[in-house]
């Protein structure tokens, strides 16, 4: 029998991995978007940087597993959790004899502190999004796929709130839009382009500690992920 023919009758292996984003200072001081990759410690790709993830297990749903693997293998567990896509490359696991994966994967957002939650080991490191090396697997295309989703999604949802803290500055906000679009935004229209979103509101406080004028702080009128 082929190797062709003997793949066509074997069930495929489920897994579930997720990418993770934060956003965190680079060495200039600007914010960059950042993810957590852990080291493979057997083949297929030893040695190589992946996406945090494992097998799904018979008594788990996806959701479930996502959370799980995450905290088991980077230490964190993020409040923004959502199904990105699922990803079945006849050859993704690493040619025509390897065992066929299937990938079920998510995405998530943390902001700084939760980020600072994260497994410090020579097996878990942070990597700049854009600037990743070969990873195992198609995990380059997948956080390439994140990112487009993340952008688009900040578009028309309020998911750049994930970033900051419950009160922010919308300079604090067009600086979280900067870094995720990747350019530079004119002050005047991000307010315009904001306030006519109607999804933050004014707190009634201002930021203290400022040598001039203190700016306001605002707030999110709807939940992460949600449009209006």
């Amino acid at each position: 029998m082929s190797i062709a023919t003997a793949r066509s009758t074997e069930t495929p292996t489920l897994a579930v991995s997720t990418v993770i984003l934060t956003l965190r200072p680079n060495e200039s001081g600007a914010l960059q978007l950042a993810t957590p990759l852990v080291r493979r410690i057997r083949a297929p790709f030893e040695g190589q940087w992946a996406l945090p993830g494992g097998p799904l297990q018979v008594n788990e749903d996806l959701a479930t597993s996502a959370s799980h693997t995450l905290r088991d293998t980077t230490g964190l567990e993020p409040r923004y959790l959502e199904q990105l896509y699922a990803f079945g490359g006849v050859d993704r696991a690493g040619g025509a004899s390897a065992e066929r994966v299937v990938s079920i994967v998510y995405w998530a957002l943390v902001g700084a502190d939760e980020a600072e939650l994260a497994i410090d080991s020579e097996n878990v490191r942070w990597f700049w999004a854009d600037e990743l090396p070969g990873l195992a697997f198609d995990h380059n295309q997948i956080i390439e796929y994140a990112l487009g989703r993340l952008r688009n999604k900040l578009e028309y949802s309020r998911i750049a709130h994930v970033f900051l803290s419950e009160s922010f500055t919308l300079a604090q906000l067009r600086e979280v839009y900067e870094a995720v679009l990747g350019r530079e935004l004119d002050p005047g229209n991000f307010r315009r382009m904001v306030e006519s979103t109607g999804t933050v509101e004014e707190t009634g406080e201002v930021l203290a500690g400022t040598r001039h004028r203190p700016p306001k702080l605002y707030r999110a009128t709807i939940q992460a992920g949600e449009t209006k």
